[in-house]
């Protein structure tokens, strides 16, 4: 017996069209099809799905330039901390308004300076993104571990097992993430700092992933579990267990490469979701504070000014709205390379 991946793999492997089959000569010199991988054959469908492949580019670009951001920050000779207004007070008027036209940019200020403080705003979008890309990348990571072993211990046991672990699912379920959010960052903050000291930042980054962790694995869970839950019965699992296999094994080898395309794809989706989540936080005053920079602290900078000083949001606005997008094309494009049958 072998899974369904094996299977439809096998069939797979020997196609008609030139794209995805791959030529090898003989020793009579005749030239055969030989099959292709299962990684060879989706990525032969990924790459002809356009959409997919710039979504990709941009996803990467985003990435590329949040890890050199320092770099990027010292060729440009400025950072995100220096309030340039303040050291040259002909940056900004009367009102600590930019002047020049939209908010201020020039050579020297590529996308313009921040009201009152006269901070670059190019390098805080640099920062910004730093901060939200890699803490979204962190808490998916661990949203995904947890999904994937709660979802496959209730399906795999079922019984008073999968019972027992559906409850404690729908138990956080039950919570308004919202409204937790905002109750529960003060109070996890509160039980390693005094109320009359300053958070330190990498305490405030601990504390939005374990609570954005501890809200955020659900919805995989019960994915996970469901697919789980139709493979544990099949012939290939049952003929696994005939054979003597342990539980381990079975579920590192029968069930769980038939259950990645899901996990995949859901990962895709809920990375972006983090960054929404982890700049509300910033925006509300519950997750980074000043001096750090953040994607949802200049939205929240930007709320404040954005009738003296509209082009103040118009690059992060732009930026967050072009990577959210482009990461849920991205996961559309995912999901049908490892599945051609859920075509858009």
């Amino acid at each position: 017996m072998t899974s369904p991946i094996e299977a439809e793999d096998a069939q797979a492997s020997v196609v008609l069209d030139e794209e995805t089959a791959t030529k090898t000569e003989s020793a009579d010199g005749e030239k055969k099809h030989t099959g292709r991988s299962p990684g060879q054959l989706m990525w032969a469908r990924f790459k002809r799905d356009r959409a997919g492949m710039i979504s990709a580019g941009v996803v990467l670009f985003f990435f590329a330039v949040a890890a050199l951001a320092p770099v990027i920050s010292a060729l440009y000779g400025k950072d995100p901390y220096t309030l340039y207004g303040q050291e040259d007070p002909s940056l900004l008027d009367d009102f600590a308004m930019p002047q020049g036209a939209l908010g201020g940019m020039s050579s020297d200020f590529w996308f313009g300076i921040e009201p009152n403080l006269g901070r670059d705003v190019f390098t805080m979008l640099l920062y910004g993104m730093r901060t939200s890309l890699f803490m979204a990348l962190i808490l998916t990571f661990f949203c995904v571990l947890t999904g994937v072993l709660i979802g496959m211990v209730g399906g795999y046991f079922g019984g008073k097992v999968d019972y027992w672990v559906g409850r404690v699912t729908d138990f956080f379920l039950a919570f308004p993430s919202q409204l937790f959010f905002i109750a529960f960052m003060p109070v996890v903050t509160a039980l390693f700092v005094s109320p009359r000291d300053e958070t330190p930042t990498y305490l405030r980054a601990v504390a939005i992933i374990l609570v954005s962790w501890f809200l955020g694995w659900m919805g995989l869970a019960r994915l996970v579990r469901s697919s789980v839950l139709s493979l544990r019965e099949r012939e290939f699992v049952e003929a696994a267990k005939v054979s003597g296999a342990s539980q381990w094994r079975i579920v590192r080898k029968e069930i769980l490469p038939n259950i990645v395309t899901p996990i995949l794809v859901q990962g895709t989706y809920m990375l972006p979701s983090a960054i929404l989540n982890i700049a509300f936080l910033s925006y509300i005053g519950v997750g980074f504070v000043e001096p750090t920079p953040d994607w949802g602290r200049m939205f929240a900078i930007g709320a404040e000014i954005y009738q003296q000083d509209p082009a103040f949001m118009f690059f992060p606005g732009i930026a967050m709205v072009i990577f959210v997008l482009c990461f849920n094309l991205l996961g559309d494009s995912v999901r049908d390379a490892f599945d051609p049958k859920t075509g858009r």
